[in-house]
């Protein structure tokens, strides 16, 4: 019941379509404009930087305030708290992806990821941000960043609770063994997701088609 609790919780907070609302205060229709995606990238290339900043910024919001509500209902339940951090998590994901709210035409989750892995543990985010901004930065390819993350979230997860660590900022326990399976494949699915989500900028990437990431406001 806990787990599908967390699930809910994080996928109705994930319905709230940030980059939607902010473009259409502007005038603008985000899921016609560019590649049609309601995420950061797309407002970021659509509107600028501000309201790329400003979409980030909305998406960690609806990640983060379902991970601390769940948290401070199950406080009690020690042993697999980390466990309903990745529940919650994975239904905030959900919840961006495939809104009810834009009869399920949603993002991609990176960002939803990000605030998920910010919540979830000082080492996991320090390697997932080194990942990202280092792919992007190298490639100017925001997909080959988030494509990073995504093995780079499942593989330090694996390798950090495989090693006893207490999986969080002010854990008192580590997740308990009889959990590790079940937290391995979601954050496979977590992973999975992003890698699906960006399966037309992985055939762009093959191709050399792929736009690079520039700062400037679309005219």
């Amino acid at each position: 019941m806990e787990r599908l609790i967390c699930l809910l919780i994080g996928y109705l907070f994930g319905n709230f379509p940030t980059g939607y609302l902010y473009a259409k205060f502007h005038g603008i229709d985000i899921t016609k404009t560019g590649s049609g995606n309601v995420g950061t990238t797309n407002v970021l290339r659509t509107l600028g930087p501000k309201a790329g900043l400003t979409t980030m910024l909305g998406d960690f919001a609806k990640t983060l305030i379902p991970l601390f509500l769940t948290a401070w209902l199950f406080r009690e339940q020690t042993d697999m708290r980390y466990l309903l951090t990745v529940y919650t998590g994975l239904g905030a994901v959900l919840g961006h992806n495939y809104p009810v709210t834009l009869h399920f035409h949603g993002g991609k989750g990176v960002a939803c990821t990000g605030a998920l892995i910010l919540y979830s543990d000082p080492v996991l985010m320090i390697v997932c941000a080194i990942l990202f901004l280092g792919g992007t930065i190298a490639t100017r390819y925001v997909s080959f960043g988030s494509l990073l993350v995504a093995a780079g979230y499942l593989i330090t997860n694996i390798l950090l609770v495989l090693s006893g660590r207490h999986m969080g900022w002010n854990a008192s326990e580590p997740l308990a063994p009889q959990y590790h399976a079940e937290l391995f494949l979601l954050v496979l699915l977590v992973s999975a997701f992003i890698v699906f989500q960006h399966r037309s900028n992985i055939q762009r990437l093959l191709s050399g088609t792929e736009r690079k990431l520039s700062f400037g406001k679309k005219k």
